[in-house]
């Protein structure tokens, strides 16, 4: 194009259509950015997951994007008095039951955190549906469940050890409390309590062995 054969109006036509498109570009970049800091706030450790697993980030805040307002569109509710007061009394026993059989309380637990959500109103799907659907309010404890998953998985196969399972209670502990929202003292005992006495009660197997 021969600029000196263009008309004033043609080159502020043409200038006009370059700002614009420069405009469009910059409130582009501004609302992606801006998206960005809000999924990345919102899911925190969850966030570099999806984006870390999917490889794309555009890819990963648009899923991240969808599931947020799917679960906004679930009826979520906080669990009652009385649900709260019987859920913590059956965590306590789950917790007593690790000193005994830890397979077992893990495989407990895992149920237990199952019924809690389904009492919340979360669907209940298969894991990741699960994790993904915590996510959206309970971002930072999703990371316990997923990492209890795992070691529940290798406890399936044998191949998990019993401070891994020590450690798998303790996480699905976390996702727990958060859920039912565990006043101080009453029924569950304190993590450090819980694993005084697995220890305890590792050190009376040795020696009985």
């Amino acid at each position: 194009m021969n600029m000196q054969q263009l008309t004033p109006t043609q080159i502020a036509i043409i200038v006009i259509a370059l700002v614009a498109l420069v405009a469009i570009a910059l409130i582009v970049w501004a609302f992606n950015r801006r998206r960005t800091q809000l999924l990345r706030a919102k899911f925190g450790p969850e966030y570099d997951r999806t984006v870390a697993a999917v490889g794309r980030q555009s890819v990963a805040e648009d899923r991240l994007a969808a599931r947020s307002e799917r679960v906004h569109k679930l009826v979520i509710r906080s669990l009652t008095s009385i649900e709260r007061v019987r859920y913590i009394e059956e965590w306590s026993r789950v917790q007593a039951h690790f000193v005994d059989a830890p397979a077992g309380a893990v495989t407990e637990a895992d149920q237990l955190l199952g019924d809690v959500m389904a009492a919340c109103g979360y669907p209940m799907g298969d894991f990741e549906q699960r994790a993904a659907d915590i996510s959206v309010d309970h971002p930072v404890v999703t990371q316990n469940y997923r990492a209890a998953h795992d070691i529940a998985l290798r406890r399936s196969s044998g191949r998990a050890t019993t401070e891994e399972l020590r450690r798998a209670m303790i996480h699905y502990r976390a996702l727990f409390e958060e859920l039912v929202g565990v006043p101080d003292g009453l029924g569950a005992h304190p993590v450090e309590v819980v694993e005084e006495r697995i220890d305890r009660a590792d050190i009376q197997r040795r020696r009985a062995s």
